[in-house]
């Protein structure tokens, strides 16, 4: 069984940073993709970053130049770095992972992340 759990999420002010983390159950060298959705309130669920096997990541335009998705393989870890914060930001951020044996993919609970001063 695949789990994923988040962390880092809280309340920051307009211009400030977060890391978000993602500890994955296993090896990540199971997953042949690991991404970062949100969903903001009323809104549908977002795609923000995503990183393939080769290491290779894509971004959505709205977070271009702000935001950094990273793995860290030894410690089975998906990460999001996310700096010059702003309230159109605030949302529940989710970690999902694709089995490369199954092509299933997987979610994390979401943890939250408030933009406002």
């Amino acid at each position: 069984q695949v789990h994923l759990v988040e962390s880092g999420g809280g309340l920051v002010q307009p211009g400030g940073s977060l890391r978000l983390s993602c500890a994955a159950s296993g090896s990540i060298f199971s997953f042949n993709a690991m991404a970062w959705y949100r969903q903001a309130p009323g809104k549908q669920r977002e795609l923000v970053a995503v990183i393939n096997s080769r290491g290779i990541t894509t971004q959505a335009d709205s977070v271009e130049g702000r935001f950094t998705l990273s793995r860290d393989n030894a410690d089975n870890t998906l990460y999001l770095q996310m700096n010059s914060l702003k309230p159109e930001d605030t949302a529940v951020y989710f970690c999902t992972a694709r089995l490369s044996n199954t092509g299933q993919w997987y979610w994390g609970q979401g943890t939250q992340v408030t933009v406002s001063s």
